[in-house]
């Protein structure tokens, strides 16, 4: 098997990997999500960076030849380290892609004002990675990051359709808009908040655009594969899913399965 490699450092990349399937079901996927040092949000780049490369010779070794990180704190302190540094000496001929870039590249089709919001782990925002990217292709933008560090964990521990989970949301949200009233398009910069969704949605404004990672990251790979006919015939095509975890079975089956809707079987690993 050559199945493509899906990396989060916790359940947050379910929702990436859900809208991968969903669009390309025919391939072998393998998910590892390093549950047992999660949340990577605060973590310094050097850390992050550390982790994120453990996971993806992790992922190399069950001969995945192309790699996702479905994880914004990875994607933004640890992708441009591995693509230029490590790439050339794990492995030349296989591939580590993120999430940031993928979703970047929709916000030209969204705005109108050209004032964009991010809304992320503390990592993210701090690491200047979403303003770098859309200055690449849209210097006329302006960015402001709000960071929400509490979002991710009441997902984890299922808070997130109760009231404490509507206070923070509308903390953040306010904040946001304050630092720039001029936001027409805000960028969901986490993989776990589209739980949130729903809650979201409802305290911005109306003619705001919310833009989730899932269906744009799917698409992305899906345009990636058809450029790259020479990365898409090493990928298997058996329409089959393994999941991996540094945390507890009992642990990442329970949670994953509220994640993808349906039963998940996993395997515990070390990675170092």
């Amino acid at each position: 098997m050559s199945p493509v490699g899906i990396f989060d450092s916790g359940y947050g990349g379910l929702t990436i990997f859900d809208n991968i399937r969903r669009l390309l079901p025919e391939y072998d996927y393998v998910y590892l999500g390093d549950n047992a040092r999660a949340p990577y949000g605060a973590r310094s780049f050097e850390i992050v960076y550390q982790f994120t490369r453990q996971a993806v010779t992790r992922l190399f070794d069950e001969g995945c030849p192309l790699v996702i990180l479905a994880c914004n704190t990875a994607s933004a302190k640890a992708l441009r380290s591995i693509q230029q540094r490590d790439l050339p000496e794990l492995d030349s001929t296989r591939r580590v892609l993120g999430v940031i870039r993928p979703t970047v590249e929709a916000l030209g089709m969204l705005s109108r004002t050209r004032h964009v919001g991010i809304l992320g782990t503390t990592g993210t925002v701090s690491s200047g990675s979403y303003p770098m990217e859309i200055a690449k292709l849209y210097p006329d933008m302006t960015v402001t990051g709000e960071a929400c560090p509490m979002w991710a964990p009441l997902v984890e521990n299922r808070e997130h359709e109760g009231e404490g989970a509507d206070y923070f949301v509308q903390k953040n949200i306010d904040h946001l808009f304050a630092l720039d009233s001029q936001i027409d398009t805000v960028v969901l910069g986490c993989t776990h908040y589209p739980f949130l969704e729903a809650k979201i949605r409802k305290r911005l404004p109306e003619e705001v655009s919310l833009l989730s990672q899932g269906p744009y990251v799917a698409e992305s790979l899906k345009d990636y594969l058809l450029r790259h006919p020479e990365m898409s015939c090493r990928l298997s095509r058996n329409s089959e899913c393994r999941f991996m975890t540094t945390e507890a079975k009992e642990k990442f089956t329970e949670t994953a399965s509220m994640f993808l809707n349906r039963p998940v079987y996993v395997e515990q690993i070390a990675i170092s």
